[in-house]
């Protein structure tokens, strides 16, 4: 497996997991029970899967009214996209 489709396949899973732990939580709130720590969430994004916290975000409706994350998520993706396309020769 060459470089650029270990990355590939690495950000793909890290977006599923980003939009499937906003869901996760966004469920485990309306339930009220143990939630997962917004650090987590950051975490996730941070390391390549902000385009899918983003979407979750998004799609759940979930913390849509934190700041931080209305604005945070969406900033990072659009660095996590742009890094992506420079890696792959887009750009």
């Amino acid at each position: 497996m060459n470089g650029q489709t270990l990355l590939s396949a690495a950000l793909i899973i890290m977006n599923f997991a980003g939009f499937w732990i906003m869901g996760a939580d966004k469920r485990r709130a309306k339930m009220h029970q143990y939630r997962i720590r917004e650090r987590t969430l950051w975490l996730v994004a941070l390391f390549g899967g902000a385009v899918g916290s983003t979407a979750g975000m998004q799609f759940f409706r979930h913390k849509t009214k934190h700041i931080g994350f209305k604005m945070g998520f969406p900033i990072l993706a659009l660095i996590e996209i742009i890094l992506f396309l420079k890696i792959i020769g887009v750009f």
